[in-house]
């Protein structure tokens, strides 16, 4: 293999090492353990639904999508989050392909998946078990029918997913936005920024020239998008799917590992490996290292407006799901899924050391050269925005 051919491979799988460096610091902890039991029953919102009693008869079949549409509502799920990728990296590889891509939607606990020939599948976010996946059946005489698939497990539960069930983010929100989207669509204004979106990995990896960044602002002339709910995979709903994938996973890992400590009986406070944990998931959440935007980007879905409807807001209007996409992903630097179920449902000392890590950024106390992107302005303005917003702040954020 070239030297040319070793460096572009290089750049595919290099967004995957921030998450080995990750679960290479698990403790292992195992599903089956009894703080965990991951296959007990799950309380996202997939069993919510399937828990009503008209919950699957009230889904309806529409037209080569069949029960897309009516699932995405059912779990409110905008269409405008479509993002579409077209590398094999799934239970249904063998029919995705540049003209046939795997289109996924989200919110913030619940992506859903489906490919045209295929089926729907999903992945919820159970607040403390982490992310629990099911698979669509149409029977012969109609109907659908939705099951739990722990056989997704195989994937999504190893050093991808920093070693708990959750979801093989793609790209990471430290890479680089150059060395970003190989096998993903992309339709937005990306400006002067280049990228290897639109574009088939083997293409990277071939030892050729890296094509030349294509610009696109809709599917529709590039593959018969017939079946499709839009023809966008929106650059805004794709960057914002890269952060909250590797959160969510995170959140996971930290709410495992200390259930299991304190089921143990071991010490957590006193843990370097917890606190390490919790360093981890806070320089995330504050977006520590995150990848500049040279160039402003515009999305072409309605993703960042439907996006920033969706979030609570302080008497100033200020919100953390209010997008930047200038020089940053988020206006204010600090992660909007501080407000999930997920981060609600942390155990009691995970969350406490949460917030106080938290405070000793945000109030100015840490003084290390990590935290030289938040400057005193955003610092301020996510604490009012945390103050009117969160009602478990520890009172000394209110002082």
């Amino acid at each position: 293999m070239g030297i040319r051919r070793l460096f572009l491979v290089s750049l595919v799988v290099s967004g995957m090492a921030w998450t080995l460096s990750v679960a290479a610091q698990s403790n292992d902890v195992q599903p089956s353990h009894p703080a965990i039991q991951y296959s007990r029953p799950s309380n996202d919102s997939v069993s919510v639904l399937l828990r009503r009693p008209d919950g699957i008869s009230r889904l309806t079949s529409e037209g080569p999508s069949g029960y897309l549409r009516s699932i995405l509502n059912a779990l409110d799920v905008p269409v405008s989050s479509q993002i579409m990728v077209f590398s094999k990296g799934s239970v249904q590889s063998a029919i995705i392909g540049a003209n046939n891509p795997r289109a996924l939607y989200f919110n913030d606990s619940v992506v859903v998946g489906w490919v045209r020939g295929g089926f729907v599948e999903i992945a919820a976010q159970d607040p403390e078990q982490g992310t629990v996946f099911y698979r669509t059946h149409s029977g012969l005489l109609g109907g659908l029918s939705i099951e739990r698939d722990n056989t997704c497990l195989s994937c999504h539960n190893s050093h991808r997913t920093a070693g708990v069930p959750g979801m093989i983010e793609p790209m990471g929100q430290t890479r680089p936005l150059e060395r970003r989207w190989g096998g993903w669509y992309v339709t937005g204004n990306l400006g002067t920024i280049q990228h290897f979106g639109n574009v088939d990995v083997a293409k990277l990896t071939s030892g050729d020239a890296p094509p030349a960044t294509t610009t696109l602002m809709s599917l529709e002339k590039t593959f018969d998008t017939r079946g499709y709910l839009a023809p966008y995979s929106d650059i805004a709903a794709l960057m914002v799917f890269e952060h909250q994938m590797q959160m969510t996973n995170l959140l996971t890992l930290l709410g495992w590992e200390t259930r299991v400590a304190v089921h143990d009986k071991r010490s957590v406070a006193a843990s370097s490996a917890f606190r390490d944990r919790v360093a981890a998931v806070v320089d995330y959440m504050l977006f520590v290292d995150e990848a500049p935007i040279a160039s402003r980007i515009q999305g072409t879905s309605g993703f960042a407006a439907n996006f920033s409807e969706r979030g609570p807001r302080d008497s100033k209007g200020g919100s953390l799901r209010q997008l930047d996409l200038s020089t940053r992903l988020l206006r204010h630097p600090c992660s909007y899924m501080i407000y999930s179920a997920q981060f609600e449902k942390l155990p009691p000392e995970a969350k406490a050391a949460v917030y106080e890590r938290l405070w000793t950024i945000l109030s100015g106390k840490e003084k290390d050269v990590r935290y030289k992107h938040l400057s005193a302005a955003d610092r301020r303005a996510v604490l009012e925005i945390l103050r009117e917003t969160k009602s478990d702040l520890p009172k000394y954020f209110i002082a």
